[in-house]
């Protein structure tokens, strides 16, 4: 018997599986008629796949228009082996193989050994055959078991968090924890700043925004940890620097889904302005190519005192060097960014010196219809006063973009 389980792509956890006792030939794809139907799953392609038993083994031809892996290898055609990991593209579903001997219809024979982790995938967090994490020592921040890091900085460090035991019990298996570090704590305006990131993330609820879970301080007091939702994907940054500068109509597409987060931020009582717009903090999440805007960090409340001056080269608004951000701040933050993911460049090398100030010569950006310049010279204007006034207006302007382009 033959059977195919569906995992999730970080956890390797089972999402589905499909049993096949009396088939010598079992097709995958999109479409209506394979034996496994995977809608939802754009990057799988209508027949993506066959598996063919022949003479005793299993093989795979493949004719996907993104390619499929066996084991992280691009094949065309393959022999399959049980516990084999077939991957319908790059970043597409994963399945394991497996092969079941049987005594009797209702018993699979199961060897009973201690599990050494053989052969996984590089990528694997989790083993493939028994589930055990991969991990080379055991270790726990509170009830969580961290995996792995994903990301240290200035302020501290970020790791992928196991919620083993469900202590939150809304929360999926896996988790962001964000930790500051013991330094930063001691400094007022850091301290600050996590806490009301961690304030903001819990009263949020929009579906591009990762969900908050978690908040709490060490047992040595001088750590604190915000735990919220792990998003899979690329961010837009990464995602652009290694395919090239994106299609027009993608890009504004990213830019329309990022205004309309804005414009719930916008709305809220009091208002509160992200301050760090940028492609990095964009990230395109696999699920659903849904564009989720990561990093509150900077976030900061309309109405409250004069805040830090937070601001990146290329992307950030000058008012907010002033110290003085408003929602427009962000609106020059989506120009800034939908800049880069047109060219694939720096929004910085099409800066100028003009009419006694410093803006941007849009008319230098190639291959983008003059609707769209436009579109760029508002959005990133050096007033406020002169941009557009809400993340609505501009969403409104890039649709507009968007019918021309039919």
């Amino acid at each position: 018997m033959v059977t195919l389980t569906l995992l999730e792509s970080q956890t390797n956890q089972p999402i589905n599986s499909w049993n096949f006792d009396q088939k010598s030939l079992i097709r995958i794809g999109r479409a209506h008629n394979n034996d496994i139907v995977l809608k939802g799953y754009l990057q799988v392609s209508r027949q993506h796949l066959e598996l063919k038993l022949e003479e005793s083994q299993w093989n795979l031809a493949s004719a996907a228009t993104n390619g499929t892996l066996v084991n992280g290898i691009f094949v065309q055609q393959a022999k399959i082996a049980d516990q084999d990991l077939i991957r319908l593209a790059e970043n597409g579903p994963l399945f394991r193989f497996e092969l079941t001997t049987r005594i009797d219809q209702k018993t699979p024979v199961k060897l009973d050994k201690p599990c050494i982790h053989a052969d996984n995938p590089t990528d694997s967090i989790f083993c493939i055959h028994c589930g055990a994490p991969l991990v080379e020592e055991e270790r726990f921040i509170g009830v969580y078991q961290i995996l792995r890091v994903l990301g240290v900085g200035g302020m501290g460090t970020t790791y992928l968090a196991w919620n083993k035991d469900k202590i939150i019990e809304t929360a999926p298996f896996l988790l962001v924890l964000k930790e500051m570090n013991a330094n930063m704590l001691r400094v007022a305006k850091a301290r600050e700043l996590f806490e009301r990131e961690a304030r903001i993330l819990k009263s949020l609820n929009h579906p591009n925004i990762p969900k908050y879970y978690d908040f709490f301080v060490g047992e040595d007091q001088d750590h604190k940890y915000l735990i919220m939702e792990l998003i899979h994907g690329h961010n837009l940054e990464k995602f652009t620097n290694s395919l090239g500068k994106i299609n027009a109509e993608r890009a504004i597409q990213w830019m329309i889904q990022v205004c309309e987060t804005l414009t719930y931020l916008h709305s809220l009582d009091p208002p509160l302005v992200h301050r760090d717009i940028k492609p990095a903090n964009l990230m395109l999440r696999n699920l659903d190519n849904r564009v989720m805007l990561l990093d509150f960090g900077a976030v900061k409340e309309l109405g409250t005192s004069l805040g830090t001056r937070i601001g990146v080269e290329g992307y950030s608004a000058p008012e907010q060097y002033r110290g003085k951000p408003c929602p427009q701040s962000d609106i020059y933050g989506v120009g800034t960014s939908l800049i880069f993911l047109l060219t694939g460049k720096t929004p910085m090398q099409y800066f100028t010196y003009a009419n006694n100030r410093y803006e941007f010569d849009v008319e230098k950006i190639p291959h983008i219809s003059a609707e769209l310049k436009e579109v760029l010279r508002l959005a990133c204007q050096s007033e406020p006063s002169e941009r557009y006034q809400t993340a609505e207006e501009l969403a409104i302007a890039l649709r507009e973009c968007l019918d021309s382009m039919i």
